[in-house]
């Protein structure tokens, strides 16, 4: 893992705080959440690439609602100008499987105690229902 610096965040993750600060200046000026997230998918490897365009994909049939944005440069999803969901390539932070991961804006509470985030490792029929189930409870 790269070592951290000072301020305790890796090379990485300062990375990815610089392009959130991007990212926020951007989206006065650009309103092209669309364009954003299709250019981060194909700049992902093939097998993050074709996960997150499936998501894209469902999220786009499942949950129109949702407006596609980048999130610290990960494809997202936002409702109300709030991110709901994202997807994180495995290659991002060098990591060993990709993530769906979702907000606190994200309506998925079951009690005391649930996950927000969930190992992609591959994208199967039942996957794909899975992440649908999420995808609707998460916007309520």
């Amino acid at each position: 893992m790269p070592k951290n610096d000072s301020s305790g965040f890796t090379a990485d993750e300062r990375a990815a705080m610089r392009e959130r600060t991007r990212e926020l200046k951007a989206s006065a000026k650009r309103e092209d959440g669309e364009r954003d997230v299709l250019e981060k998918i194909a700049e992902m490897p093939d097998a993050d690439r074709e996960m997150a365009e499936r998501l894209h994909a469902l999220i786009a049939n499942a949950a129109p609602g949702l407006a596609p944005r980048t999130w610290y440069g990960m494809p997202a999803y936002a409702l109300d100008g709030k991110t709901v969901c994202f997807f994180q390539s495995a290659g991002k932070f060098k990591t060993r499987y990709a993530t769906l991961g979702f907000s606190d804006e994200a309506r998925l509470d079951d009690g005391d105690f649930w996950p927000t985030s969930f190992a992609l490792v591959a994208w199967t029929t039942d996957v794909e229902k899975a992440v649908r189930r999420l995808v609707l409870k998460a916007v309520g």
